[in-house]
């Protein structure tokens, strides 16, 4: 059977939130025995329990993890057109999944990530801060950053920046060590590493007058986080080879320095992956707009800062 009512849906989507069938009862108005009914009604429709119940608490089953998943999607995109509707002003409303690399995540994007919903209070985040390739037709998201060429044709991607990957290091580091003047002068620095598509970075590719050179790089450290990566070259620890986009402040204010200055490193750019089967609500929209933007204002121009284009439309 189909599903004939959408507030069962909303009673499923508060339990899940809430914790229990009375708190989710509250939430909607209604009384907890009627919010029961409609919970027994939705499993009956289904033919699957969606909660497994004890004295204290409510546990979702794997089968309600995936309608919860589905519902959620569908309750906001009900809200954003319920607000477009009643709204002349078109005011953003619903919750933004959105994946980000670690790094660029606690370097970059939070304080625009702020800004963005401090402007629309209608608008929720949920974060997720990690290096692994989200799979955004699978995993629960609206919107995946994600560095580097994209082989899936299945995905939509906007680019949103150019940035290359930059050699650089404290001035601590060079304190006590000569800096490198070549690519081959790598195999006597300590080289940190970390971890891309799961496995450890150490080939580290530069160009000079249209010729590459390709470098294996060795060292004390290595992460599967590159955030832990930049922090330990921050310390001194190290050589760090990365996304210029991830280090512009410290390369502004001086905190690590750029070497090998004759030398390009590798392209790395960066695109916006949005599911390609399903429709794009406006906050998401929105947001990949807006981050262009801030995107757009890191002139290359300003010392230490990545090129960067706008959205392909």
């Amino acid at each position: 059977m189909s599903i004939e009512n959408i507030e069962d849906l909303r009673v499923l989507v508060e339990t899940a939130r809430r914790g229990t069938l009375t708190a989710a009862a509250r939430v909607l108005g209604v009384t907890p025995a009627a919010a029961s009914a409609m919970l027994k009604r939705l499993e009956t429709q289904l033919g699957e329990r969606l909660f497994e119940r004890s004295t204290r608490a409510l546990r979702l089953t794997p089968e309600g993890q995936i309608l919860l998943d589905y519902a959620s999607r569908a309750l906001d995109l009900l809200e954003e057109g319920e607000a477009q509707l009643a709204s002349q002003r078109r005011s953003l409303v619903g919750t933004v999944r959105v994946a980000a690399p670690s790094d660029l995540a606690r370097s970059v994007l939070l304080p625009w990530l702020d800004e963005f919903v401090a402007a629309h209070p209608g608008v929720r985040l949920a974060l997720s801060v990690t290096d692994r390739v989200q799979d955004v037709m699978r995993d629960v998201v609206d919107l995946a950053l994600r560095y580097g060429e994209l082989s899936d044709s299945r995905l939509v991607a906007r680019a949103l920046s150019t940035t290359r990957r930059v050699l650089c290091a404290s001035p601590v580091y060079l304190a006590r060590r000569e800096p490198p003047r070549s690519p081959e002068d790598l195999a006597q620095h300590n080289c940190l590493t970390f971890h891309v598509s799961h496995k450890r970075h150490v080939a580290w590719r530069f160009e000079k007058d249209g010729a590459w050179t390709e470098v294996h790089v060795d060292g004390d450290r290595d992460a599967d986080d590159a955030a832990i990566a930049h922090q330990w070259a921050l310390a001194g620890a190290g050589l760090l080879y990365k996304s210029e986009l991830d280090l512009v402040h410290d390369l502004r204010e001086g905190r690590l320095v750029r070497l090998l200055p004759g030398w390009q490193g590798e392209h790395y750019p960066l695109s916006a992956i949005l599911p390609s089967h399903r429709f794009v609500p406006a906050r998401v929209r929105a947001l990949v707009d807006f981050l262009a933007s801030k995107l757009r204002d890191l002139s290359p121009q300003k010392p230490g800062v990545p090129g960067a284009r706008g959205l392909k439309r």
